[in-house]
């Protein structure tokens, strides 16, 4: 069955005003919310970065049954695992069967800014988060966890107040090697729209798959998500506009993964032509067009699609999409 969901832009607004968005969107019939965790956002000019943990408790209390979680969040450098396994445990405590876990690798931005720390190559940033996700399943389901493992250690550690069972983990990917991960020891992987065709095609989803077969046991449950950025409005003009705020996706890789500085990125999203701000994005002023091109993400075979929003009128947005395009959505892909 299709999950429609909303992307907090949690760099792009204040605390208070993103939680009454998210709000609006269980209110619009959004299914599930999730979050950036970033310790640092794309731009220095108006940027924002709340504390996302801190953010999910106060929209679990807000909410009845919005699904919530990360993604993505980074369990190996700013956070001890333990500490986002205690943090998680108590909201899934608080709020049973609404939490996830998203988490990720990581990016220079938000790491080392915080710790003073070199930000090391893809191979340690691999390995520190597999080992992050087995000491948190320990913590979640034994007692007096006493773990030593190559990067971190527990000692008779015991997280009092849990989840009845371990809550999802979803792992975000980008590349073969992790979504091979995200399929064999996940609950779900998480992707983001706009990007080449084969890397879905070719890369992320076959890798998926293959670590579906090799998990041994069936997961029925599996959620392939992917968070599909979407400027959708009455006006195509102002749709096209509104991207510009989040000009720094369009950057490639090579261009933003070593930049740990926001007034960096800036200047570097600030210098790229509206065009190329807005290749990341689906624009349409039209609902069928807008339904069409989503549709396109449901045939590789993403099932919960999480819908980011650049505009600054984000109630604006909520009304629109709730109104003409969900309908749609839900007709047509069940």
């Amino acid at each position: 069955m299709l999950k429609l969901g909303y992307k907090a832009s949690a760099e792009q607004f204040a605390p208070g005003t993103l939680l009454d968005f998210a709000v609006q969107a269980e209110a619009a019939g959004f299914e599930s919310c999730f979050i950036s965790d970033h310790f640092q956002p794309w731009k220095h000019t108006d940027g924002h970065a709340p504390n996302s943990l801190v953010w999910l408790g106060a929209l679990g209390a807000r909410t009845t049954k919005l699904v919530m979680g990360t993604s993505v969040l980074t369990p190996t450098f700013r956070y001890h695992p333990s500490i986002v396994a205690q943090a998680f445990g108590t909201l899934g405590a608080m709020f049973p069967g609404r939490v996830i876990l998203g988490i990720g690798t990581g990016e220079g931005l938000n790491e080392v800014p915080s710790t003073g720390a070199p930000w090391p190559e893809f191979k340690e940033r691999f390995a520190r988060m597999r080992e992050a996700v087995t000491l948190m399943r320990k913590l979640w389901t034994e007692e007096r966890v006493s773990f030593e493992g190559q990067y971190y250690r527990t000692e008779k550690a015991t997280i009092y107040d849990r989840p009845a069972a371990p809550l999802p983990i979803y792992v975000a990917a980008a590349g073969a090697l992790v979504a091979k991960y995200a399929g064999r020891q996940g609950d779900g992987f998480v992707c983001t729209s706009g990007k080449k065709p084969e890397l879905y095609t070719e890369t992320l989803l076959p890798n998926v798959a293959a670590g579906l077969d090799a998990a041994g046991t069936p997961k029925p449950d599996y959620d392939r998500m992917i968070e599909v950025k979407v400027s959708f409005d009455t006006e195509k003009q102002r749709a096209l506009e509104d991207t510009r705020h989040w000009a720094a996706l369009a950057l490639s890789p090579e261009e933003k993964m070593s930049v740990e500085d926001p007034v960096e990125m800036e200047k570097l999203a600030d210098s790229l032509p509206l065009e190329r701000a807005a290749s990341r994005w689906i624009v349409s002023a039209d609902p069928e067009e807008m339904v069409e091109r989503i549709g396109y993400y449901v045939g590789l075979g993403f099932n919960h699609l999480v819908f980011h929003a650049p505009g600054p009128d984000q109630g604006r947005f909520l009304k629109l999409f709730g109104e003409q395009v969900a309908p749609l959505l839900r007709r047509r892909f069940g």
